[in-house]
């Protein structure tokens, strides 16, 4: 009874479309799920992230789940878990690719997941990074340990959605550090962001990654944008 009620006056709305959800949905309407753009980049051996990143990056492995299109679904369900502190889409994103992933000979053999850090003032004042609840489910589908300590930012800056790739990248270049102990050297990571736009941000991150003796780096994404 009380449940219903509080359904009738603060209904549960669907995070991608603002629908209203029924009995059986859960944070995405089925509608939303379904119309998911899926890259399907798991399935490709030399897909759009491993193009991308040729000769810059020594990567073993690259996949987004989903394509970030302006107005489109991603974007509005990234937005939320980013900015309105929907940290459950993360959850529902991280546990539905991790399924996927999973599968034998979708994903290498990898030793630890490293979640892309913020700074800690931009953590202050969000409250949380954005990827830790995607990772955490996917770490909890594959069985992969996280290591959230491994990889500082060390330099907070403004939002760089407007500057160009190369702006960002040479800004971003002296933003990481690593903490590594030895037990991670000789190790796969696979580096997680949500959003893989110019890619300066992950590249900055791998590369800081790789400092580690013997490593090797694998990148993943919520989304990835087309160029």
């Amino acid at each position: 009874m009380l449940k219903s009620l509080l359904h009738l006056f603060f209904p549960k709305l669907c995070s991608g479309c603002n629908a209203l959800l029924l009995n059986n949905e859960d944070v995405i309407c089925v509608k939303c799920r379904h119309d998911l753009p899926l890259t399907y980049h798991h399935l490709i051996e030399n897909n759009e992230i491993i193009s991308k990143f040729y000769g810059i990056l020594p990567i073993e492995y690259a996949s987004s789940m989903v394509y970030f299109h302006s107005k489109g679904i991603a974007q509005e369900l990234i937005h939320n878990l980013k900015y309105r502190k929907q940290q459950e889409i993360g959850t529902i994103l991280g546990n539905l690719y991790g399924l996927e992933l999973k599968e034998p000979g979708k994903l290498p053999s990898i030793d630890f997941i490293i979640p892309t850090p913020i700074h800690k003032k931009r953590l202050k004042e969000r409250g949380y990074n954005q990827v830790t609840t995607f990772c955490n489910a996917l770490s909890n589908e594959l069985q992969i340990p996280i290591e959230n300590e491994v990889l500082i930012r060390i330099k907070h800056t403004k939002t760089q959605t407007k500057k160009s790739k190369e702006k960002r990248a040479e800004m971003q270049s002296n933003d990481f550090e690593v903490s590594y102990k030895e037990y991670h050297i000789g190790k796969h990571f696979i580096l997680i962001d949500d959003v893989i736009t110019s890619g300066a941000t992950i590249e900055a991150c791998a590369k800081a990654l790789l400092k580690i003796p013997n490593s090797k780096v694998s990148l993943l994404s919520m989304a990835y944008t087309q160029s």
